[in-house]
């Protein structure tokens, strides 16, 4: 391959990296955490002080009680088939969000031991979900319909960085691939590392950045489909592609819930219930949903799947979203949502998911580094007393200020949810402040101190912040039972952060030999930032 042909493609991989690299360092960084978003969903939910669940056959007798207390959650209520510290309650309800005014309020049910009513809000932990929408919107706090195209550009720029990466990589492939050659050129080692990892998670990479464009621009595909393939009648196609509501004859009664789960294992053998979702139908009916999972096939959410059944027939009125009934279109459609969520295969799999995730953070992170180091020689080359530009200090404090705040916010937005309900009424609302909060002070205190001294304090800030994980779960046991300390799964998001904590603390030491020891003309040397660059005159007389 000509030289100049691979130098056009390393120069469009770094630009395009360079561009979309931060946002894509919070996409990846945050996608990793969310394949573990249950147990960190049971990590951070508060107990509850509902008496015990009721038994799966005395719902039915529950609901009708919660629904004489409060009318409203008639429109639309959850059995929960499974109960866990995340789901206390065996039946529940919400108010707000989906489109009502305020923010979205879960209620759970029980009877007391005297039989009454027994009913409270309950303090479900939204953190799981803030880190998922970091994840979906590249850290944006704009409107989701705004955001989701901005994404969709930078994965557009993303699969660009990969073709390009891999063309120019192509001439030293065989040579350079399987050589990480440590020793005291660190940049090499660095690009050695960089150029292994985005190699071997390639196909990882163009799944990403497929699967992300699908999303990204869904409702402009539709509506490309609905003016070319549709003839401006998609909506009619919807309208016919929804189930049929059931036509219950007068004085039908509802099947129990064990009853609709026997008709439903009959038609979907393999399909694990979780839940059961009641909603009025415009027809006055009830109509469900049961959610659930089957480990032998991909499901079109992160975590589950559903049915669409007749409640008093147990038949089920739509299987779309059946994990292995989907079929046609919706069966392809499916797998883009399975591929990107990792929901197949199980736990080995949603490791692969989380090392690949944390991988490509390292990627996008140690990309902007090299670039700088590799502008530094191009400008010393001639002149060694030639100053780092502007430009060049400013994008090394971006990326260690963007990268390690979104590291750091993460980590205490987490944290905090241990200490959070019973104190905020939204708690959405001050998991966001607290996250954006810390996220620009990281980004103003890299612009304040400067790459070097910034990326060594907030290496040892990203070990701090993510130690208050593991610090918060005992000192919670100060005031809690022993569930809020150790649950099942849960401790998984303990003992991963104490691992996160060894490598920041690992990371902040050799970069603090880095600047200590490392060229005096770089923007992450110490000695760089100490001494004045050389007058005119001293450049004379040295010369």
């Amino acid at each position: 391959m000509r030289a100049d042909i691979v130098r056009t493609y390393k120069d469009i991989h770094s630009w395009v990296g360079i561009i979309s690299g931060l946002a894509l360092f919070i996409a990846f960084y945050a996608g990793a955490i969310t394949m573990f978003e249950t147990p960190l969903q049971r990590w951070a939910s508060a107990p509850s002080t509902l008496p015990a669940a009721v038994a799966l056959d005395d719902a039915p007798r529950l609901a009708e009680a919660m629904i004489a207390a409060h009318p409203e959650a008639a429109r639309r209520y959850i059995v929960h088939v499974e109960t866990n510290p995340e789901t206390p309650a065996r039946v529940s309800w919400s108010t707000g969000g989906r489109g009502e005014e305020g923010p979205q309020v879960l209620y759970g049910a029980s009877f007391a031991e005297d039989g009454t009513l027994v009913s409270e809000r309950l303090d479900v932990s939204p953190v799981a979900q803030l880190v998922d929408i970091l994840h979906q919107q590249i850290g944006l706090t704009i409107d989701h319909e705004i955001a989701m195209p901005i994404m969709g550009a930078i994965c557009l720029l993303y699969a660009i960085a990969i073709v390009s990466g891999i063309i120019a990589l192509l001439p030293s492939m065989v040579k350079d691939l399987f050589a990480l050659r440590f020793g005291k050129n660190l940049k090499r080692m660095w690009l050695d590392v960089h150029n292994a990892l985005g190699l071997f998670s390639v196909p990882f990479h163009l799944v990403m950045a497929l699967t992300a464009l699908i999303f990204a621009f869904h409702d402009q595909i539709y509506d490309i489909q609905d003016a070319i393939v549709y003839e401006h009648r998609l909506d009619d196609q919807w309208a016919a592609a929804r189930p049929p509501l059931p036509q219950p004859g007068e004085g039908a009664q509802m099947l129990a819930p064990s009853q609709l789960l026997a008709r439903l294992s009959e038609q979907a053998p393999g399909f694990t219930p979780t839940a059961i979702e009641y909603r009025a139908a415009p027809n006055g009916a009830m109509l469900t949903q049961i959610a659930g999972y089957d480990p032998r096939y991909g499901m079109r959410a992160p975590t589950y799947g559903f049915a669409t059944v007749d409640p008093y027939s147990g038949r089920v009125l739509q299987d779309d979203y059946l994990p292995g009934h989907q079929t046609g279109w919706v069966a392809v459609v499916t797998q883009f949502f399975t591929l990107h969520f990792g929901s197949y295969g199980g736990d080995p799999i949603r490791w692969a998911y989380f090392f690949l995730g944390l991988g490509g953070a390292f990627i996008f992170y140690t990309g902007n580094l090299l670039w700088i180091e590799a502008r530094r020689r191009r400008i010393t080359r001639d002149n060694p007393e030639t100053p780092q530009k502007l430009s060049t200090r400013i994008l090394g404090s971006l990326t260690i200020g963007v990268a390690l705040g979104c590291v750091a916010g993460i980590s205490t937005t987490i944290a905090a949810a241990k200490w959070l309900p019973g104190h905020v009424d939204d708690l959405n609302a001050a998991h966001t402040w607290i996250y954006y909060a810390v996220f620009l002070a990281a980004i103003g205190w890299a612009f304040l101190r400067g790459p070097a001294r910034g990326s060594v304090e907030l290496l040892w800030a990203c070990a701090a912040t993510t130690a208050l994980i593991p610090l918060s779960t005992l000192l919670g046991a100060a005031g809690a039972t022993d569930a809020w300390v150790w649950r099942d799964a849960s401790i998984l998001v303990d003992v991963v952060a104490i691992a996160g904590v060894a490598c920041f603390a690992l990371f902040a030491r050799v970069t603090a030999h880095r600047i200590a020891h490392g060229p005096r003309d770089s923007i992450w040397s110490a000695h760089a930032m100490r001494e004045t660059p050389p007058q005119p005159d001293a450049q004379n007389v040295s010369a």
